[in-house]
């Protein structure tokens, strides 16, 4: 059902993804797509796919200033209001992602991890999920894999709506820091 859903969706928004590829085009030039290697259920690796939200630009050495220091205006945008996420409905048509589920990592982060990542790993990562809507990018990576576990869990199609919509809110009015973040998730 998630992949039929995935697919209309993406024919619906194909305007919308249109002008947005302009503006990444415009702004960052090419490429328009984000393309990096993630883990997904049961460590099955695949490429996420997303709009550009940063430049490549570098220090004296050679290596990548931190991202918050390559994320343009637009890519600003992109992310706060979660836009850049649009070409994951790829990876939610291709079975690879779900619509709610933990954030895909990169494959070293699961593999450091160790039993939590492959705990994490249970269910499908998701274009938006339980540590997205309680604090995301506020949070440190420990709050979000303590609320990717609970995530695991206790989920059920209640929880994915309740998601969904906190997703939508977060669009609206930005992060925040919700209570389920900053107390222990109980296991």
């Amino acid at each position: 059902m998630s992949r039929i859903l995935a697919i209309l969706l993406l024919v619906l928004l194909a305007p919308l993804m249109l002008a947005i590829s302009l503006v990444v085009l415009f702004s960052l030039g090419s490429p328009v797509i984000f393309r990096q290697r993630r883990s997904g259920k049961g460590g099955h690796r695949f490429t996420l796919v997303k709009f550009r939200s940063m430049n490549d630009r570098r220090d004296m050495a050679g290596q990548l200033l931190p991202d918050e220091e390559r994320v343009t205006v637009s890519g600003r945008f992109l992310r706060r209001t979660r836009l850049d996420e649009l070409p994951g409905l790829i990876n939610v048509a291709r079975g690879e992602m779900a619509f709610v589920g933990p954030r895909p990592l990169l494959p070293e982060t699961i593999e450091g991890l160790g039993r939590d990542g492959r705990k994490r790993g249970r269910v499908r990562p998701g274009l938006t999920g339980w540590a997205q809507v309680n604090g995301n990018t506020l949070l440190t990576l420990k709050q979000k894999v303590e609320l990717d576990l609970w995530y695991v869990d206790h989920h059920n199609v209640w929880l994915d709506a309740k998601i969904l919509l906190r997703t939508v809110l977060v669009m609206v009015a930005g992060e925040r820091v919700s209570a389920a973040a900053e107390g222990p998730q109980p296991r």
